[in-house]
């Protein structure tokens, strides 16, 4: 089982999961250009998706959406809140596949399970998606760590979570209003490096073995000190190389990371890395 991030930011996002003859696309947030070609650099025929999985309705997550399903008939995994605010901006025959919060479903030979997370959208979820003994977490765009995402995402292998931002860059942030600041800190905003750090903290002792840090802001972090956050945490815990620290990037896929038995490592893919992939490298 094995998860690539096609894009990851305030400019759009989308993963892909595979797993043997399986293979899932999570979330629609880049232009269906952008992601039948990201998908094509990481070597997935864009008309083999089994499924598409919606985490939630914002433009980031699902903007592409439409388009890349005019000429496919792929299904379109989401709760009903969020296929409802949707509404106009997805029409056309959708095979809309309904699923509610802690019900597992299949996709082919992959477990999905959906779990509620804080965030100002309708109906927002992360999913945990299972292959025999291999899991992988996904849990961006949200607020704070409640106990329902502690439980629910012990035991994943890999986890791709959000580190949005710096909490000095953005109060120092000129940019940004105080209003919208207070939004993305919030308990139903994004999370920082700090709160990061601290879920994967939690998570260590239950089997997780690399992460995968997304969403990154590109005015209030930058992946350094993203990647000091998890590296602290990684050193109090006398891990060494042990956990695996990624980086997604906005602009073009990041490498396969692949489970393997008990062990997780980072696959050679047919990907172009850009200066940020090249400047931090693929496992730190």
């Amino acid at each position: 089982m094995k998860v690539a991030v096609l894009g990851s930011g305030s400019g759009g996002n989308a993963a892909v999961i595979k797993a043997r003859d399986t293979t899932m696309l999570v979330d629609a947030g880049l232009s269906a250009r952008q992601l039948s070609r990201r998908l094509e650099q990481v070597g997935v025929d864009p008309d083999s998706l089994d499924g598409i999985l919606l985490t939630h309705e914002h433009r980031d997550h699902t903007c592409g959406l439409e388009v890349f399903l005019r000429k496919r008939s792929t299904p379109v995994f989401t709760t009903a809140l969020t296929r409802e605010s949707l509404g106009e901006r997805v029409t056309g025959s959708v095979d809309w596949r309904i699923f509610q919060h802690g019900q597992a479903f299949k996709i082919g030979e992959v477990t999905v399970e959906a779990f509620a997370l804080p965030h100002d959208a309708v109906d927002p979820v992360g999913f945990i998606c299972r292959a025999g003994n291999a899991g992988i977490g996904v849990a961006t765009d949200f607020g704070f760590v409640t106990n329902l995402v502690r439980d629910r995402l012990k035991g994943v292998h890999v986890l791709l979570v959000e580190a949005n931002y710096d909490d000095k860059m953005l109060d120092a942030d000129t940019k940004r209003p105080w209003s919208i600041k207070q939004r993305i800190s919030s308990r139903h905003g994004h999370l920082s490096n700090l709160q990061t750090a601290d879920l994967v903290d939690g998570l260590l002792d239950h089997g997780l073995r690399t992460v995968i840090l997304g969403h990154l802001s590109g005015d209030c972090n930058c992946p350094d000190l993203a990647i000091s956050a998890i590296r602290e945490i990684r050193s109090a815990k006398g891990l060494g190389e042990d956990l695996g620290i990624h980086v997604a990037s906005q602009s073009e896929p990041t490498c396969w990371v692949e489970i393997r038995g008990e062990e997780v490592k980072a696959c050679p893919a047919p990907v172009v890395m850009d200066q940020m992939d090249l400047a931090i490298g693929t496992h730190l």
